[in-house]
């Protein structure tokens, strides 16, 4: 078994470790959509609190808030998604990248943009097709349509999109791709 050993530390510079100076913030990472998530995520969590606190502690449950909450989570999933497609962040499988020559890899990963780009495309016109049919139905406890969540799952198809272009046109211009600069940075999840 492989155990990371670290040296042992006073308790003395524990506490000094808290004095150091942080660096500057560094908010560049982060697009428009992803403090939008963060605001999704911060109403599903008071939900998710309200609706803990009402059910155990006062022992009368509101019902909307486990719906408020699911719709929550279905907005953060697919606007999630738009993060991760712009940092290259899904999982991959990238061993195929390091057998091949430099240009042929490349052009594989031109390859693998496009059935992206089409893949994209594609859920977008099936999302737009889905909230045409059932985009004016009712939430169950929430008089709300559900063409809400809908057209927000659209949105976040949309943007998939449209990063998966600004990735393309990225790899063709640039000497080195989106997914190689990930790689390199670490950032990738696998």
């Amino acid at each position: 078994m492989n155990e990371q050993q670290h040296a042992p530390i006073s308790v003395e510079e524990m506490a000094h470790a808290f004095e150091e100076e942080a660096g500057p913030v560094d908010l560049s990472p982060y697009a428009l959509e992803d403090w939008f998530n963060m605001a999704i995520f911060w109403v599903m969590a008071a939900s998710v609190f309200l609706q803990f606190f009402t059910r155990y502690a006062l022992n009368n449950s509101l019902a909307w808030t486990e719906e408020i909450a699911a719709n929550c989570l279905v907005v953060l999933v697919f606007l999630g998604s738009v993060m991760c497609v712009r940092m290259c962040r899904h999982i991959s499988v990238d061993i195929l990248y390091r057998f091949l020559p430099r240009k042929a890899g490349r052009a594989l990963e031109l390859l693998v943009d496009l059935i992206v780009i089409g893949f994209f495309a594609y859920t977008t016109w099936l999302m737009w097709r889905y909230i045409a049919i059932v985009g004016n139905e009712r939430m169950v406890t929430v008089n709300l349509p559900r063409g809400y969540v809908f057209y927000t799952v659209f949105a976040a198809f949309a943007l998939m999109l449209a990063r998966a272009v600004q990735n393309f046109v990225k790899d063709m211009i640039n000497d080195k791709t989106v997914r190689e600069k990930a790689n390199e940075t670490g950032i990738q999840g696998v």
